[in-house]
């Protein structure tokens, strides 16, 4: 039973895990105080949101977003926060026990930071945040007591079937992945993919930018990267299957042979809230899986010649160092111009590449080296031409 109530901040409140959050937040109100709610320049979405919610204090990005949000909010009495350092101020605000870190790519790092510093227990939906950083946030996590738990479905899998498992006796881990709207594409239909086709996921509503990775598995190559940092795997324990259907979240396979699987219907709601509540279980207004609806599971290898970002991904974590921080870049770079219609949808791996190839790799970066490498890194992905 949980008899504490629990202050949490949201970063990234407007976006989809963050709104799911709240979702999960007001089905659990009593176990709750809402410290801070965060966005980059939605205020709009923001302002709904507490008038909604009622936080205690909000920080905003973007300067222009933070004066317009208190225009649409002159009644507003808490804080109102502003720029990189008011959101590292609300993530390490003394009254939060709980950061749900939900920014969208590389900008989650540093505010993730601050919360780790600051001792909170790190509810982890930000996957940029250990692929950019990875060594640097576990290091600090471990320092400074900071709990780091997975919100990701398929990490979440791997974290509860490992629940009263010895790490040790792991020998690999399954992470399973849809396939995207184009898993029975070949090549030549992959060139001609449009940013219309490429967000329409079978099976999960997402933001804009984690769909398009998805539909070419650099999502599932970054969720490898991660993986890695928060099970203390090796790259050859962990492996990648398509699972179309998505009920199967992710696998544990042990050394004596057997397997565990979570599964359940897609749904961000369960990995949000086991995070949130962990180690506990409450009850929770979700669909729950009729195995009369599913005749078969199926199960199929990833074709990364089709798909080459899940074997970039693998092939960074491998090198180490600010490699996995250049792709990361070098990818958001890519997914930006493929949305704009500036590149197309089998250009998003070369540029990864290009970047890659003309930056240094440095072996044990500090976290100002690894900001330094993303903004470079994104210098270079925008000067990618195709030939």
């Amino acid at each position: 039973m949980i008899t504490t109530v629990r202050g949490i901040t949201v970063l990234g409140s407007t976006g989809s895990i963050g709104t799911q959050t709240l979702n999960v937040i007001q089905q659990h109100a009593n176990l709750f105080s809402l410290r801070f709610l965060t966005c980059n320049t939605r205020v709009e979405d923001l302002a709904k949101q507490v008038e909604a919610y009622k936080p205690y204090g909000v920080a905003i990005r973007e300067e222009e977003a933070w004066k317009k949000f208190k225009l649409l909010c002159p009644n507003f009495s808490g804080p109102i926060l502003c720029g990189e350092k008011g959101l590292c101020e609300a993530a390490s605000d003394s009254e939060t026990n709980i950061v749900m870190s939900a920014m969208v790519g590389f900008s989650g790092v540093v505010p993730t930071m601050a919360a780790i510093s600051s001792g909170k227990t790190i509810c982890l939906a930000n996957k940029e945040t250990l692929v950019s950083a990875g060594e640097i946030i576990t290091s600090a996590a471990h320092k400074h007591k900071a709990p780091l738990l997975a919100v990701d479905s398929e990490h979440s899998a791997i974290a509860q079937c490992l629940v009263g498992e010895d790490v040790s006796s792991v020998e690999r881990i399954i992470l399973t992945a849809s396939g995207g709207p184009f898993k029975d594409f070949t090549v030549e239909q992959l060139k001609t993919v449009t940013p219309q086709q490429a967000l329409q996921h079978p099976n999960w509503d997402m933001g804009a930018k984690i769909t398009i990775d998805c539909a070419t598995l650099m999502n599932k190559g970054f969720e490898v990267i991660e993986a890695r940092w928060l099970f203390g795997l090796h790259a050859d324990q962990i492996d990648v299957v398509v699972h179309p259907q998505s009920i199967i979240h992710s696998m544990v396979q042990f050394v004596d042979g057997s397997l565990k699987a979570q599964l359940g219907v897609p749904s961000m709601l369960v990995p949000i809230q086991y995070a949130l509540l962990y180690p506990h279980r409450l009850p929770l207004q979700v669909d729950r899986v009729n195995f009369t609806d599913f005749q078969n599971f199926t199960f199929e290898p990833v074709d990364t010649s089709r798909f080459p970002c899940l074997q970039i991904a693998y092939d960074v974590m491998s090198t180490g160092g600010n490699a996995p921080c250049i792709a990361n870049a070098a990818n958001e770079i890519a997914v930006q111009n493929f949305l704009k219609g500036a590149i197309g949808f089998t250009d998003i791996p070369k540029v990864i590449e290009y970047s890659l190839l003309q930056m240094e790799v440095v072996s044990n970066p500090s976290l100002a080296a690894i900001i330094e490498t993303d903004i470079e890194a994104r210098r270079i992905a925008a000067s990618w031409k195709k030939h």
